[in-house]
């Protein structure tokens, strides 16, 4: 019994040793970002006026986007009228959302230096974090509320198509999914 102890200790030892020892250390290398919560890849989004997912609930639950409905202008059979609506609405979210991308840079940053610099206390690290979390809602605002201003714009067939033309609204019974008994799948479905 103890020769199976000090073996199951050795191996543990050695696993975990060695699990450190092949670099499996989640946060390794991002202390070396200029701001380690935001990757480089989040900067530049942040900073073009992207949605950076923020725009999730709205897009996901049927409120088309004014940057991928003009993506979709043709297929969507947009009137004039509503591209260069949908036009206004796209561009004044990408200047609002570059400058408050900016706020959300610059208050992370403030709050990675804080941490660096070693001045941070209780008081300041709730006044950063505040911040931050103000300047991220200010941005997720940005892009959800002009997915509302959109939706406004679009008909009801025109929303429907988006969703399908963004792979969001599948017909189930259009197609039977591979390993499935077509009959069942059709009955399951309300297809017939």
């Amino acid at each position: 019994m103890r020769i199976f102890l000090v073996v199951c200790l050795i191996g543990s030892t050695w696993s975990l040793t060695s699990h450190a020892e092949d670099g499996h250390q989640p946060y390794s290398g991002l202390e070396t970002r200029d701001i380690t919560s935001l990757s480089a890849d989040d900067i530049v989004e942040l900073e073009a006026g992207r949605g950076w997912g923020l725009a999730l609930p709205a897009e996901l639950n049927g409120y088309p986007g004014p940057t991928h409905v003009l993506e979709l202008a043709e297929a969507l059979d947009l009137s004039e009228n509503q591209r260069a609506q949908i036009t206004v609405i796209y561009e004044e979210m990408r200047e609002d959302a570059i400058a408050a991308g900016a706020e959300l840079i610059a208050a992370e940053r403030a709050l990675d230096r804080s941490f660096a610099d070693g001045d941070v206390t209780e008081t300041l690290l709730g006044e950063l974090t505040d911040a931050a979390a103000s300047a991220r809602g200010n941005l997720r605002f940005i892009h959800l509320s002009r997915h509302l201003q959109t939706i406004e714009i679009l008909n009801d067939a025109q929303i429907e198509r988006y969703g399908v033309l963004r792979g969001y609204a599948s017909d189930p019974c259009a197609s039977v999914p591979d390993g499935h008994n077509a009959e069942m799948w059709r009955r399951h479905n309300g297809c017939d």
